[in-house]
This record gives C-alpha cells, structure tokens and sequence, in this order.
C-alpha cells in the first residue's frame, strides 16, 4: 500500500506493509513492558509522609504521587490499546494483501495465453 502526501505537506510518499506494521505494534509493546518495568517508585512518595515532612506537603505529595500512578497507568494502557489496534490492522492488511495476490493469479490463469519463446 502506498499512501500519497503523508507526514506534514510534503511531497513524499509512505510504504506500509504488513511486517512494517506488525513490527511497529511490536515496538509499542516493548514501550509498554519497558515503561511498566520503570514505574515509579512507591517509596519516593513516603519520603514527604509526616513525621518527615509538614502535613500539608504530605497531603500535596500524596495527592500528586495517586494523580502520576494514574496518568502512568492510563500511558501503559494506551500504548497496549495502540499495539493491539496495530496488530488487528496489520492482520486485516495481510488478508487484503494476499485477497489481491489471488485475484490478480486467477485472472492472469483464467485470461491468460502462453506464447512460445520462440514466436515473440
């Protein structure tokens, strides 16, 4: 498939295939599993709990410390949703592409007619 005037104006053209496509899903499940593996660390936000720290910043960190969890999970979710969109895409992409294949081999053996070497 090729997709005309891709990216921002430009003249240039885009490739997509479906092992470009499976690749790419691949990668952001990579992401994922990276970004899960890193995920922040529950005892920074003990550090600002009282008796270390004024109530009120305990109060501040802890309420920021739930609202990152969240964002960071809501980030996580969207790099799986994306993959699992991309795999389904690049799945589809497959059974056009090989529906096309098909179609174009039964009309070349259904249409087609051998010449000799020979006689061309």
């Amino acid at each position: 498939m090729r997709l005309d005037h891709a990216g921002s104006g430009g003249s240039g053209s885009l490739v997509a295939g479906a092992q470009s496509i499976n690749g790419n899903a691949n990668l952001l499940i990579e992401i994922a599993a990276l970004l899960h593996e890193g995920r922040p660390d529950g005892d920074a936000s003990t550090m600002a709990r009282a008796p270390r720290a004024h109530a009120d910043v305990s109060t501040q960190a802890l309420r920021f410390a739930r609202f990152a969890d969240d964002q960071f999970k809501d980030t996580i979710n969207l790099f799986a949703a994306l993959a699992t969109k991309l795999k389904t895409t690049g799945t589809g992409f497959a059974r056009v592409d090989d529906g096309t294949a098909r179609s174009f081999l039964d009309a070349l053996l259904d249409g087609g007619r051998y010449v000799k070497p020979e006689s061309k």
